[in-house]
C-alpha cells in the first residue's frame, strides 16, 4: 500500500489517533538546564523512548536519545504482566516500551519500568541498565537523592539501591488480596491518583498505600472466542457495594513501620497524597458520598493525623490534579467552587473570580502559582472550546498562553515547557520558554493527517452550549441540508469541544461522508462552572435534553436536516446515545451506541455513587438513569429506531454484560438491532484493525439507517 492510498481510519488506527510520535510527559529539571520527556520513533512507532533536551550546550538546545526499549531489550519482544497491563488500561495507555518514567530530586537519574524490569538512566551520561531485581516489577521511582528504587513486585513495596544492591521489601502482602504501593481500582480509575507510594524529601523513608481488595465482590470476564481458556477474575466494586479497604503507611528505609492514622471509616476514599520540603505530609480523604473532605497534615514519627482544611458541598466535592499542596511559604494550595465559581485558594485567600474556572494546578513557584483554566461565567468572551495557562498570586493574574487553542505547561524555575494545540494546525508545538522567551521547539515526529478539520465553534440555545459544527470538505449551500450526526461525549470529565485541530478529526471524516456532525457539551461536561457540572445530580439523563437543545438551535444557522438525525458515542457517550434512540425517537432516527454503561448499578461506586447516590436509597434514581432495569428497558418510547450496539468482551471497566442486557431487555421488548461483539478489545481500541473498520461499520450502519446511499 502506498501513502497516496492511505485512508483516514487506516492512518488513524496506525498512529493512535496520531499520538504517536508526539513528545510528551514532560519534566523540566530544577537547575533549568534540561527538559525530560517521552517520544516514540516515529508517527507509526508504538515504542515510548526516554529523550532529553539540554538546554545549555554550546551550540544551543541539542535533543538527545537516553534509552531506546529496541536497544535495552535486544529486540526481543515486550512482556508485560497482568498488573502492568491492568495498570495500563486504567490509565488509557495504549502505546509500549517506556510508558512513563520518575525522577530523582536533581533530574539527574531516571527509572522506569520496561518488559518487566527496573532500569535506571543516567540522564547526563546517557546511558541505561537494568537492575537485578525480582519481578515483574511496576512503577519503578528513585529516592530525591538518587541513591535509591523504590517499585513494586508482586504486591510487595521493595528498594534497591541504583547500583543494584541491597535490595529488600519493605513491607510483603500478607495474602493474595493485598498490595502495597499500588494504586487500587477506584483511585486510578476514577480518582486519577495512579500512585501508591511517594518518597520523602530526605530520600530516609516513603509514605506507603495497603489495599485489601477481599471485600470487593467477585466478577468474571470470559473470552468466548477463546473457550479453552478460564475466565478472569476481577474484584469490581459496583454502586452500593463494598470498596477495597485502604490504609497508609511510613515505611522508614531501616525497617520501622507506622500506621497512619484517621478516621478511615468516615472518610475512607484516600484520593489524594503530596509531600515535598515545604511541610508535612499532605492527605486529602474523601467521604463516601463525597459531601465532604479533609485535607490532613500527618506526623510521619507517630502517624498522627491533623486537620489542616475541611470542605464540603451538597452536591459533590470534585478532584482535581496537583492539588492540595504546599505553597514554599507553608501556606496550603487548594482549587475550591465558591461564589459560583471554581477558584484557586492559597492559605486563606482565593485569588481568582468568577472570569476563571480553574482546571488545575500546574506549578507553585516562590512567587506566583501556574494554573490550567478556562473562561468562567463572567468572562468578557466565551472562548468556546479554549484552555489556557494563567500565572496567578496576590497582585492579580496573568496569561501566560497566547491565541486561540488548547494550552498546558510544565514549569521549574525559570523554564516552562508550553504544549499548545491549535484549530488551524495539526498536533501540538512544545515550545520550551527561558524567563518567557523562547529558546527551543520540542521536535514532534506526529504523523500529518490525511484530512483538515474544519470545526466552526458556536453556542447552542438559551442555555449558550458550546458546540462545534463540521460540514463536508467543500460544501456550498446549494448543497441544501445535510442529515445530522451528532457525535458527543457529553457526561462527566469528558470535554469534547475542544479549540484544537485534531480532537475533531473523526468528526471532519464522517461529515466528509456527506453528514452534519455536531458536537455539543451540555451541562454535566467540564469548562464552565461548577452549577453546569453539578446540574446532573440525580439526573445524568438530563444530558440528553441539553444535546436537542443544542440541535434544535443551530438548525436555525446551519444546513440541518432535522428529519434525519443519528447520533453516535461510546462510554458515557454510548450511554448518551442509547438514551437518545429509546426516549427522544421523535429527534433521533439511528444510534451508535458503544460500550454503553445501561444499567447504573454495574458502574462502579466511586464515579456513580458521585451522581447518582446509593442505590439501596435511591432506586428510582437509578432506573431513571438507566437504559434497562430488572424490569427491561426503562423509559422508552413506543417508536423504535434503528440501534448498533459495540462492545468490547475484554472490557473491564464497563463490562459487556451493559450491552447483553441491553440486548436481552431490546430483544424481549420485539425491538430489532444489531450488536458488534469485540473479541479481546478492552474500554479502549488500540488494536489497529479494529480501530479502522470500526469507522468504516459505523458508517455503514448509519447511511443504512437514515435511508442513504451505502458506505463504498
Amino acid at each position: 500500500m502506498t501513502s497516496s492510498e492511505i485512508t483516514f481510519p487506516l492512518q488513524q488506527a496506525r498512529t493512535m489517533r496520531f499520538t504517536l510520535g508526539a513528545p510528551r510527559a514532560f519534566t523540566v529539571s530544577p537547575d533549568g538546564g534540561r527538559v525530560v520527556y517521552l517520544r516514540s520513533g516515529s508517527g507509526t512507532d508504538r515504542s515510548g523512548q526516554l529523550w532529553a533536551l539540554d538546554l545549555d550546550g554550546a551550540s544551543g538546545p541539542r535533543e538527545r536519545l537516553v534509552a531506546d526499549p529496541q536497544a535495552l531489550l535486544g529486540g526481543s519482544q515486550e512482556r508485560l504482566s497482568a498488573q502492568e497491563r491492568a495498570r495500563r488500561e486504567r490509565s488509557r495507555e495504549g502505546s509500549s516500551g517506556i510508558v512513563g518514567y520518575a525522577l530523582d530530586g536533581a533530574a539527574g537519574l531516571a527509572a522506569f519500568a520496561l518488559s518487566g524490569k527496573v532500569y535506571v538512566a543516567d540522564l547526563g551520561a546517557g546511558t541505561a541498565r537494568a537492575l537485578p531485581v525480582p519481578g515483574p516489577v511496576i512503577d519503578p521511582r528513585p529516592s530525591p537523592d538518587g541513591r535509591h528504587v523504590a517499585y513494586v513486585s508482586k504486591g510487595a513495596l521493595r528498594v534497591v539501591g541504583v547500583d543494584g544492591a541491597a535490595d529488600r521489601a519493605l513491607a510483603e502482602p500478607e495474602d493474595g488480596h493485598v498490595t502495597y504501593g499500588l494504586a487500587e481500582f477506584i483511585a486510578a480509575e476514577e480518582m486519577h491518583r495512579f500512585q501508591g507510594f511517594w518518597w520523602s524529601p530526605e530520600s530516609d523513608r516513603l509514605l506507603v498505600t495497603r489495599a485489601d481488595d477481599s471485600p470487593i465482590q467477585r466478577w468474571w470476564i470470559a473470552d468466548p472466542a477463546h473457550p479453552d481458556r478460564k475466565p478472569a477474575e476481577v474484584a469490581y466494586p459496583a454502586a452500593g457495594t463494598p470498596n477495597a479497604e485502604v490504609g497508609l503507611h511510613v515505611l522508614d528505609l531501616d525497617g520501622k513501620r507506622t500506621e497512619v492514622v484517621w478516621d478511615r471509616a468516615r472518610f475512607p476514599y484516600l484520593a489524594r497524597v503530596h509531600w515535598s520540603s515545604y511541610g508535612a505530609p499532605l492527605l486529602l480523604v474523601q467521604a463516601r458520598d463525597q459531601q465532604s473532605q479533609l485535607y490532613l497534615a500527618v506526623d510521619p514519627e507517630t502517624g498522627a493525623t491533623r486537620t489542616v482544611h475541611a470542605d464540603e458541598d451538597p452536591v459533590w466535592l470534585e478532584l482535581f490534579s496537583g492539588v492540595p499542596a504546599w505553597a514554599p511559604d507553608g501556606r496550603l494550595v487548594r482549587i475550591t467552587d465558591e461564589g459560583g465559581a471554581r477558584r484557586l485558594a492559597v492559605g486563606d485567600r482565593t485569588l481568582t473570580r468568577s472570569r476563571l474556572h480553574i482546571q488545575s494546578v500546574l506549578d507553585i513557584g516562590d512567587s506566583d502559582v501556574l494554573v490550567s483554566a478556562s473562561a468562567g461565567e463572567e468572562a468578557a468572551e466565551p472562548e468556546t472550546g479554549e484552555t489556557h495557562v494563567y500565572r496567578v498570586n496576590e497582585l492579580g493574574v496573568e496569561r501566560v498562553s497566547e491565541g486561540v487553542g488548547v494550552h498546558t505547561a510544565v514549569r521549574s524555575g525559570r523554564v516552562t515547557v508550553l504544549v499548545s494545540a491549535t484549530p488551524e494546525r495539526p498536533g501540538s508545538t512544545a515550545r520550551v520558554l527561558r524567563d518567557g522567551k523562547e529558546i527551543a521547539v520540542v521536535e514532534n515526529r506526529a504523523e500529518r493527517p490525511v484530512l483538515t478539520a474544519r470545526p466552526v465553534f458556536t453556542e447552542g440555545g438559551a442555555r449558550r452550549i458550546p458546540c462545534a459544527v463540521l460540514l463536508p470538505t467543500g460544501y456550498s449551500e446549494s448543497d441544501g441540508p445535510l442529515p445530522v450526526l451528532m457525535d458527543p461525549y457529553g457526561g462527566p470529565h469528558g470535554r469534547r469541544v475542544a479549540a484544537a485541530h485534531n480532537p475533531h478529526l473523526t468528526s471532519q471524516w464522517f461529515a466528509d461522508q456527506g453528514f452534519a456532525v455536531v458536537v455539543a457539551d451540555g451541562r454535566g461536561t467540564p469548562g464552565r462552572s461548577p452549577a453546569w457540572e453539578k446540574a446532573v445530580k440525580d439526573n445524568l439523563a438530563l444530558s440528553l435534553d441539553d444535546q436537542v437543545e443544542a440541535l434544535h438551535a443551530l438548525a436555525e444557522r446551519f444546513p440541518l436536516d432535522l428529519d434525519r438525525v443519528a447520533i453516535r458515542g461510546w462510554s458515557f457517550g454510548g450511554f448518551l446515545a442509547g438514551l437518545a434512540a429509546l426516549r427522544r425517537p421523535d429527534v433521533f432516527h439511528a444510534a451508535v451506541v458503544g460500550a454503553p454503561v445501561t444499567d447504573q448499578r454495574l458502574y462502579d461506586t466511586h464515579y456513580t455513587e458521585r451522581y447518582l447516590g446509593d442505590p439501596a436509597r435511591n432506586p428510582e434514581v437509578y432506573a431513571h438513569n438507566s437504559l434497562v432495569t430488572d424490569a427491561g428497558l426503562s423509559g422508552a418510547a413506543e417508536q423504535v429506531r434503528p440501534m448498533l450496539v459495540i462492545h468490547g468482551l475484554a472490557d473491564d471497566n464497563v463490562v459487556v454484560a451493559h450491552s447483553l442486557r441491553l440486548s436481552s431487555a431490546l430483544l424481549a421488548a420485539g425491538r430489532p438491532h444489531e450488536v458488534l461483539p469485540l473479541s479481546g478489545v478492552t474500554h479502549m481500541t488500540p488494536q489497529e484493525k479494529v480501530a479502522e473498520n470500526l469507522l468504516l461499520l459505523q458508517v455503514d450502519f448509519l447511511k443504512r439507517s437514515l435511508g442513504l446511499r451505502s458506505a463504498s
